[in-house]
């Protein structure tokens, strides 16, 4: 096998701890000696071994002299687990082939410094585009202190995300659900507005695939919503955050029901137009650990979102149904001409059930 081939697999290894290890990267590591795969190993939750600390562990025999292949650089400060790269010169690995540097500062470079000055062997940039791709979550997060986020959409094909009554149960087949639901599984959080919240009572779990839940986000600036809805009675697992402008005396009693109930708030203020300040509230989100949002719903939030290019990428799920009458994904975004028109790349295309995803980057 070439070095492509183990970075591809240890990318493929990264991938069992989606999910789990926010906001933590994606790793995964494998130990090849007399050209014979002899450990493997990828970071499996939040606060627990690294990659390489597991590929070492369940080693057949011993890794001396072996070669380290490993999708990003290990690390070399102490976090939640001693540094990486202490353990690989301890354990006298001759070699180490990394896909991508890792974009942390802490790290950036530093990692691949110590292993050289042990005389180490140390070969970098594999498949590097796939290296990125894999961990855009976590690299927005860890250089730019916000979340990195998708704006999901499920559209009839003139563009409507709803009846004129607001119903949009349901516009794109089960498979497309499916895959959202897979979604949810991946990124820290889905966000809606308290709009959504009143027409579709959602839940915001994953249920048509295993997986586990996302923390759930409603922006809710007046704080207008009842705690009749099903996000307010199921809080227990402590994943609703609710966001609204600052704390009022007239506030002050709903919120604290709320708080007693397990709901997090978290307060943001509010802008001329009486819509949170998104900015500000992305930035509380990473402070809360959240690396990446999946934005879906409704119309005003995809607006807001849209209007201040604070997005990364939209999945665009279309139906082949016309409605005619309804409700369009956007409002007013700024744009009086087509010369104006925010224009995207569209990155893949596919058939999903009856549908089609299309994935658009900027």
């Amino acid at each position: 096998m070439t070095d492509e081939s183990y970075i591809k697999l240890t990318l493929e290894i990264a991938k069992k701890g989606k999910g789990n290890v926010s906001p933590n990267p994606l790793v995964g590591a494998v130990l090849v000696k007399d050209d014979k795969i002899i450990g493997a190993g990828y970071h499996k939750n939040f606060g627990g071994n690294h990659a390489e600390i597991e590929a070492i562990k369940n080693s057949k025999q011993e890794v001396e002299g072996s070669t380290l292949y490993v999708n990003l650089e290990p690390c070399c400060h102490h976090g939640k687990t001693p540094p990486c790269v202490d353990a690989i010169i301890e354990k006298k690995i001759k070699k180490v082939v990394i896909g991508t540097l890792d974009m942390n500062p802490l790290v950036s470079g530093k990692g691949i410094k110590h292993l050289k000055q042990a005389g180490i062997d140390v070969k970098v940039g594999f498949l590097e585009k796939e290296c990125i791709e894999l961990n855009k979550f976590f690299f927005k997060y860890i250089t730019r202190k916000i979340p990195y986020v998708t704006i999901k959409i499920a559209q009839t094909l003139d563009g409507m995300i709803a009846d004129l009554s607001g119903n949009s149960k349901w516009i794109t087949s089960l498979p497309s659900r499916k895959m959202v639901h897979s979604l949810r599984s991946e990124y820290d959080a889905v966000l809606v507005g308290a709009n959504t919240v009143k027409i579709d009572d959602p839940d915001l779990t994953v249920r048509f695939v295993e997986g586990r839940n996302p923390q759930r986000i409603v922006l809710d600036a007046g704080l207008k919503l009842s705690d009749d809805f099903k996000l307010f009675k199921n809080t227990g697992d402590g994943n609703l955050y609710l966001v609204t402008s600052t704390c009022s005396i007239e506030k002050k009693k709903k919120i604290n029901k709320l708080l007693n109930s397990g709901v997090k708030i978290l307060y943001v203020k509010e802008n001329k137009d009486k819509t949170l300040d998104l900015v500000e509230l992305l930035k509380a989100l990473a402070e809360n650990n959240i690396a990446s949002v999946l934005v879906e719903g409704g119309r005003k939030i995809f607006t807001s979102f849209i209007k201040q290019d604070l997005y990364d990428d939209i999945y665009l799920f279309q139906s082949p149904k016309y409605i005619g009458n309804g409700f369009s994904v956007v409002d007013d975004i700024g744009v009086n001409s087509i010369k104006q028109a925010i224009k995207l790349k569209v990155s893949s295309a596919e058939k999903i059930g009856d549908d089609v995803l299309t994935i658009l980057t900027k």
